[in-house]
């Protein structure tokens, strides 16, 4: 069968459902329930997509994370690769390609654009590396000029590493400076010491530096108490929210503030008085992936906040009151693992799947990336 049929045969099989999960007055420690009420599937209209989504790049390996300068789009690939895609085209070279550790949960993971790109042509990404036997993850930050690497140079280095938990989101925020989530390695009590640079989020300025208002004197770390985020993102007040994976369930976003403790590994969603519970846990897990608040016109949602799953294969919109996400509805699914959310300069959401990342099962198009434009 020609590829380009393959092709529009997946999008046309791409189903917009409704899941609706309300909140009980007290948190959940045994099932979730879950009810889906199916809409038509769409009719593809296009050749490589429909009415809602549009296939922008086809056969991405392992991808983890994108973010915008313009009109490009920049990827990264857990083996290493740094792609790009310009003005709808996917570029057969890499931006870069950088020599990351084979293991599970790590790799090529994070990217950032700086604020300013289109004076400095900053890029940061975060990997993780193997020394003498031993995993760790630095950030680092490429200049890059014309889709090529022009310079690079590690801004952070020294996170602990681990072959399955190493965090891995890297956003700026709306005050500049550049937040990094980290993760748990196994068997360590690293995320209750602020000291260790394990299961935190980090707040640097964009030079690696410590800024100088950070909650703790003399320290990159914000927030700590934290398994394995994944998504982060701000609302237009200025909250961060994080999505963290647990160990194998009870799944957890936070709101969260400067200083805070979010438990792990002493606990799992909530519990003592002494850490801040989390807006939202999941069990059975649902493997969250990115996060992003949307407030454009271009797609009508129902609330802002916007949430990547990979395990629950579904694009979710969470509607939040007084801190409680009281409901939740998916918006895409039929795509199987979605890893990364976010929202490109044209106003429209972009995704990636992660059906290649040894979880899921991939067609001969895997992964993708997608732009929902309805």
């Amino acid at each position: 069968m020609d590829k380009r049929i393959r092709i529009a045969g997946i999008v046309g099989a791409i189903i917009f459902a409704i899941a609706i999960w309300v909140a009980p007055e007290n948190p959940p420690s045994d099932n979730w329930i879950w009810s889906f009420n199916p809409l038509s599937i769409p009719e593809p209209t296009t050749e490589y997509g429909n009415e809602y989504v549009q296939i922008l790049a086809t056969n991405l390996e392992k991808p983890w994370a994108i973010d915008f300068a313009g009109d490009k789009i920049f990827v990264t690939e857990k083996a290493g690769q740094v792609r790009v895609i310009e003005s709808g085209v996917l570029l057969d070279d890499p931006l870069a390609t950088l020599r990351t550790a084979n293991v599970f949960g790590g790799g090529l993971l994070g990217i950032a654009v700086h604020p300013a790109f289109d004076n400095n042509h900053f890029i940061y990404v975060y990997y993780t590396y193997e020394n003498d036997g031993v995993l760790w993850n630095k950030i680092l930050r490429i200049t890059e000029s014309n889709n090529k690497l022009d310079a690079a140079k590690t801004i952070f280095d020294n996170i602990p590493g681990s072959a399955y938990n190493n965090g891995g989101i890297m956003k700026f925020g709306p005050d500049g400076k550049l937040y990094v989530g980290t993760g748990y390695v196994s068997d360590s009590h690293g995320p209750q010491d602020i000291q260790s640079l394990e299961g935190k989020i980090l707040r640097l300025n964009d030079d690696g530096t410590i800024p100088n208002d950070n909650p703790f004197s003399d320290s990159p770390v914000f927030s700590f108490g934290h398994m394995n985020p994944k998504g982060l993102d701000w609302d237009n007040e200025g909250n961060l929210f994080v999505a963290e994976m647990g160990p194998s369930k009870n799944d957890e976003i936070n709101l969260v503030q400067p200083g805070g403790n979010y438990g792990w590994p002493e606990q799992e969603c909530y519990g003592s008085e002494q850490f801040v519970n989390p807006i939202n846990c999941y069990d059975p897990a649902i493997e969250p992936g990115g996060i992003v608040f949307y407030y454009g016109d271009k797609i009508k949602l129902d609330s802002p906040l916007v949430l990547a799953s990979l395990r629950a294969s579904h694009l979710f919109n969470l509607e939040i009151d007084e801190d409680e996400v009281k409901s939740q509805a998916s918006i895409l699914s039929g795509l199987g693992r979605i890893r990364d959310v976010a929202v490109g300069p044209d106003g429209y959401l972009y995704l990636i799947t992660s059906n290649t990342d040894g979880k899921g099962f991939p067609d001969a198009s895997d992964d993708k990336l997608l732009r929902i434009v309805k």
